[in-house]
């Protein structure tokens, strides 16, 4: 028994930020934004629209991709760094609005990697038969937690949702093959907010080392990767498509590079989105899927690094 993904759907708050807009109010620049990060413009969600709200939408668009209704759900994982509130959990409120009142829901955070941890948790409650199908989703108000004065992190983060539908599959080959996932404490202060419920009593904004936390992105992603493949006797060139986490194009390049991969066979939709933390892996596997650039058969290579540090990767046949 393995899980494979059924379908996919994400959702984009209307509102469209680009960098001439940031250079108004912060002193940078769209040359400088693009140069550094690949990044050209991110979704902001409205005033009132929450990360509940995001996350309903999408998993409602992977619901009819996947010709399903919350009927068919067992279960609801919700990756997020940013929920409404303290409790209840995001995965319950969607739950709510889905209109069901069986199975189970919760959140998981593991900042950008949660996306992966969530697909991994998920994986090991379908294989040990506790349920059949899950409704993953990654989830972010990354400007709920943003300093707009800081030139540095205020350029780099966007909003949105991405949601995946996991489900049992016999079909020999298909689904998830390999999932490895880590964390590193000592490393918190490279990338953290300075707030929170027991701390400050408020949310606080994202402090970030820029350089220190790009240095060891380039190590721990390489490293999972070459886990992935050593784990299932793959080679490099066997990946038909990296799905990575959307924060650096150089990180993205890099992790390219070490594959051997060219990068018309990277999914790139950071420059449209910016990075949306737990959202961006879905939201760009769910813009790949509906591209046509996912087909049956295909090997797919996930892979993420977030405050925490957490890391991690997935391999997955279509």
């Amino acid at each position: 028994m393995r899980a494979c993904i059924r379908s996919t759907g994400s959702y984009l708050p209307a509102r469209v930020v680009t960098n001439a807009e940031l250079s108004k109010t912060v002193e940078t620049s769209d040359e400088w934004i693009v140069q550094r990060t690949g990044i050209k413009q991110r979704h902001i969600a409205a005033e009132g629209e929450l990360t509940s709200h995001m996350a309903t939408a999408a998993a409602r668009a992977a619901l009819e991709n996947g010709k399903l209704t919350p009927a068919d759900i067992d279960a609801i994982v919700v990756a997020t760094t940013t929920p409404d509130d303290t409790f209840p959990a995001v995965a319950v409120k969607v739950q709510a609005a889905l209109g069901m009142t069986h199975g189970f829901a919760f959140d998981v955070q593991a900042v950008c990697s949660g996306f992966v941890y969530a697909l991994t948790v998920a994986n090991g409650m379908i294989t040990s038969g506790q349920v059949r199908r899950v409704l993953v989703i990654g989830a972010e108000k990354m400007s709920s937690i943003l300093d707009w004065n800081d030139r540095i992190t205020c350029v780099l983060f966007g909003d949105g949702a991405g949601a995946a539908i996991l489900e049992a599959t016999e079909e020999e080959g298909r689904g998830i093959l390999t999932t490895h996932l880590h964390s590193d404490g000592r490393h918190r202060d490279l990338l953290y907010t300075n707030g929170g419920v027991a701390s400050t009593g408020k949310a606080g904004t994202i402090q970030m080392q820029g350089r220190e936390v790009f240095k060891h992105a380039v190590e721990a992603l390489a490293q999972v990767v070459d886990e992935a493949l050593a784990a299932t006797g793959y080679k490099p060139s066997d990946i038909s498509l990296l799905v990575p986490h959307q924060a650096n194009l150089r990180i993205i390049e890099g992790t390219a590079k070490k594959l051997d991969m060219p990068m018309d066979k990277v999914v790139v939709t950071l420059d449209r989105h910016g990075n949306t933390s737990a959202a961006s892996i879905p939201l760009a596997l769910h813009d790949a899927v509906s591209n046509g650039r996912v087909k049956r058969g295909y090997l797919l290579l996930l892979e993420a690094m977030g405050g925490g540090f957490t890391w991690g990767s997935l391999l997955v046949r279509w």
